[in-house]
């Protein structure tokens, strides 16, 4: 059985999941887990389709293991445990820059143009790259391939990705991207299934985890989104700050004597839910916690969410359905309701029940907007992108 393997590569952790290859259908989830804790004790989990163990194993603290090291052992453990038939590796690539829109076969060119975009994504792009070569070294025979999250919204018109800056600055790439693209790709497929009439028309997708943005679509097309030039604006998250007022980053600079490496630092992973309670960017934590700096984290969260869909369906000249996914936004239904009661002068209204049952529809049946619950299935796009460069690759 051919096979194709999606990696998600981060800075202390490693998704992944193996596919079968569909030929003319579409890729079936063989298996899937991650690794955790990279740099400190590493723990993998593999699980099948069915959600049965398949490896299970855990390394002592070793500053010696590199994700290199690690993605040797899981890929022996995928082909001990599942088999030995890998054909082709999709890797999520955070940013693909103005020149990348559609998934890529890689090479060294390619590498090469993505290596300059780590400084506007310098949390992601670094570990998506790294684990592209770990993977070149490893099987240098196998088809690799990148899908960009930047691409699903390179149709956005101009105007939303016009920065109000000199235009050679423009010119050389200074524009609004968007990202969490694979996910909003894989929304609008799923509500073209739902809605093959109108695509769910005219639609805000909210990817609420760790990283958070949201996408307005027409039709599952990107009209506008939350992140701009770098994956740090729009809302607030676990650990970065969202829309900030570019003059804080002057006044931390000029006044408080910080480095540029130091701003970067405060922005990325000191800021955000974690900055703002003092204590914890895992919203679980803040939802059970009663300390009123949680509280105020929570708030700012939902009150940045509404604001920031209300310029959207400025955007979409109206809303007729809203989207929740991701960890947060999949699994915290206190922050669903807290966000549509803030959405109800858009003609918001959930049904309670169906909100605490997490439900694929939780909109009340009186709603003018239908909210649903669409898990998220990154990998799966991946699958999708990887399998269809397949076909192209040339036969032997």
């Amino acid at each position: 059985m051919a096979e194709i393997l999606c990696l998600n590569a981060g800075s202390s952790s490693l998704k992944f999941a193996l596919y079968a290859e569909p030929g003319t259908d579409e890729p079936s989830l063989l298996a899937s887990g991650k690794i955790e804790n990279i740099g400190l004790e590493p723990h993998l989990i593999a699980r099948d389709a069915k959600g049965d163990v398949l490896a299970d194993r855990r390394w002592t603290k070793d500053v010696t293991i590199t994700h290199e090291t690690l993605l040797k052992d899981l890929l022996r453990e995928i082909e001990a445990s599942v088999g030995e038939d890998l054909i082709a590796v999709g890797h999520r690539i955070v940013h693909g820059g103005a020149d990348y829109s559609a998934p890529a076969r890689v090479d060294a060119p390619l590498l090469a143009a993505l290596e300059a975009l780590c400084p506007l994504a310098p949390l992601h792009q670094p570990h998506n790259l790294a684990a592209v070569r770990a993977v070149s070294r490893l099987r240098p025979a196998l088809l690799q391939v990148a899908c960009f999250d930047t691409g699903f919204h390179h149709g956005q018109p101009p105007v939303a990705t016009r920065l109000a800056l000199p235009r050679a600055l423009g010119e050389e790439g200074m524009r609004r991207y968007g990202f969490h693209g694979i996910s909003y790709e894989y929304i609008a497929r799923q509500l073209r299934l739902i809605d093959p009439d109108t695509g769910g028309g005219r639609t805000i997708a909210a990817h609420l985890g760790n990283g958070a943005s949201l996408c307005a679509m027409d039709g599952g097309r990107s009209i506008d989104t939350t992140m701009g030039f770098t994956a740090l604006d729009g809302l607030v998250m676990g650990t970065r700050c969202g829309a900030l007022d570019p003059g804080a980053v002057l006044y931390l600079l000029q006044q408080r004597g910080m480095t540029a490496r130091e701003v970067e630092h405060l922005l990325y992973s000191e800021s955000g839910l974690l900055g703002v309670s003092g204590t914890s960017s895992d919203m679980r934590a803040l939802l059970g916690s009663e300390t009123p700096a949680a509280g105020e984290a929570i708030d700012l969260f939902v009150w940045q969410i509404a604001r920031h869909a209300g310029a959207l369906a400025s955007s979409l000249g109206g809303l007729d359905s809203f989207v929740f996914t991701a960890g947060i936004g999949e699994n915290a239904p206190e922050i669903r309701a807290r966000v549509a009661d803030r959405l109800r002068w858009l003609g918001v209204a959930l049904d309670t029940d169906a909100n605490l049952r997490g439900a694929s529809v939780i909109s009340a049946p009186f709603s003018r907007v239908t909210v649903r619950i669409i898990p998220t299935d990154e990998e799966w796009m991946i699958a999708i992108h990887t399998a269809d460069l397949l076909r192209e690759e040339p036969k032997p």
